[in-house]
């Protein structure tokens, strides 16, 4: 299987004089070309009172160009069966989209376009904010995301993690269209920008990995940003010495969500992988790991029990969710707790380790089997300096953990004792 996979030699780098790197990558078996990217425009650089800058920015970029209005815009996306959009995350604006081999010139065009030439229409911008408005009331409804919310919130205080990167609705409806193109103006640089290209870019009907790099070239290699500096600054991670916890009432509602977690790591840490199979082995495999097999399956107290670790560029969380039964709420959370200390305070069966290895070995090769998961893996070695070699070396890295590993990462970054804790629902009683 390694011979099939991408390495150092089957994927093509290459890096432009203004500072975007293309990588691109021949998929024989798929008629079609994904494109994938980022670059350093997100959340970290918003003010408080700005959150949900970015986010709304990246949604208004294909609002209309100086060449191009909304309608033309997906006239030439729709009758070309293609497709393309942006979002925000903490650090950086992402861009994704589809296209058959033959339209890739169609995509990188319009993409280009909306990179370069942003109008921020006042119409649509208008238009968008209401939809955005709209999804942000929806979201003041959910118990899963008002957790989330707040278990952000309280984790990461004064941090710029800890705020929601899509807004909130006071902040989003402050935002006017200069504070679009002003954010534009300010962040948006092809200095440190990457694209995947991956697909049928290679063979007789289609274009060659060199003729994908002058598509590229041609569309974005004279785009310059003089005077922006992209934020490339990684927030300070926090640290907690005391549980604390914020109950989220919401009367009416059937179910309870809660998270309990943890300051948790980076995905460069060199502490990665192996806390990444103590995880496994928490809340992922089989049917959500033991959380899954005892909270939920064998004790009944919840729909839905699974952990997860968020490792970033910066230090993300390591939680643990549930949703279950208001009336089960202090059992749930009981449950959840004395699946941490056994995690801590037992080591693994060499057969459960065993397991989880296999499930993460056997899961790299399915990621691989779409250009959408071939393109996410490529932009992941890029963005975390994994090094191209880094799917053959995957199951080695995973085989390398031992039970001792899995345990001392438990000890290391959870606790049954400090922990944050967010419940959202009705109350109890």
């Amino acid at each position: 299987m390694s011979t099939s996979l991408p390495s150092p030699e089957t994927i093509r780098r290459t890096q432009l004089p203004n500072g975007i790197v293309i990588l691109a990558y021949e998929n024989p078996t798929s008629p079609s070309v994904v494109i994938g990217g980022s670059l350093w425009a997100g959340s970290v650089s918003e003010t408080p009172e700005q959150a949900g800058l970015s986010s709304f920015a990246a949604g208004a970029l294909m609002r209309g160009t100086e060449t191009r209005t909304f309608g033309q815009i997906n006239g030439a996306l729709e009758s070309a069966g293609a497709q393309l959009g942006f979002h925000s995350g903490a650090h950086t604006t992402d861009f994704g989209g589809k296209a058959l081999a033959e339209d890739l010139g169609l995509l990188l065009d319009i993409l280009a376009d909306s990179l370069r030439h942003p109008t921020f229409p006042g119409e649509e911008v208008e238009t968008l904010r209401g939809q955005i408005l709209t999804a942000l009331q929806r979201r003041a409804y959910d118990t899963r995301s008002l957790a989330r919310l707040a278990f952000d919130a309280l984790l990461y205080p004064d941090h710029p993690y800890g705020r929601s990167v899509q807004g909130y609705e006071e902040t989003v409806s402050g935002l006017n269209r200069e504070a679009l193109a002003t954010f534009y103006r300010e962040h948006y640089s092809p200095e440190g920008m990457v694209i995947a290209i991956v697909g049928a870019i290679g063979g007789k009907t289609s274009a060659s990995p060199d003729a994908v790099v002058e598509q590229v070239q041609a569309a974005l290699g004279d785009w310059h940003s003089p005077g922006v500096t992209p934020n490339r600054s990684i927030p300070p991670a926090v640290h907690l010495s005391e549980r604390c916890q914020q109950t989220v009432p919401m009367p009416g509602k059937t179910q309870s969500d809660l998270i309990l977690g943890w300051p948790g790591l980076a995905r460069n840490d060199p502490d990665y992988m192996k806390a990444r199979l103590a995880n496994t082995v928490l809340g992922v495999f089989g049917m959500m790991g033991r959380l899954g097999d005892n909270v939920r399956d064998a004790q009944g107290l919840a729909y839905y029990a699974y952990s997860q670790l968020e490792a970033g560029l910066g230090a993300r969380p390591w939680l643990a969710t549930a949703g279950v039964n208001p009336a089960n709420v202090t059992r749930a959370i009981d449950a959840i707790l004395h699946e941490v200390r056994r995690l801590r305070d037992e080591r693994l069966s060499a057969d459960e380790l065993a397991d989880s290895q296999a499930f993460l070995t056997g899961s790299m090769p399915l990621r691989l089997e779409t250009n959408e998961g071939i393109a996410s893996m490529l932009l992941e070695m890029e963005r975390y300096n994994l090094g191209f070699d880094y799917l053959l070396r995957h199951a080695d890295l995973v085989n390398a953990v031992t039970v001792q590993d899995a345990q001392e990462m438990a000890q290391k970054y959870l606790s049954a004792d400090v922990y944050a804790l967010v419940v959202a629902g009705p109350e109890a009683g």
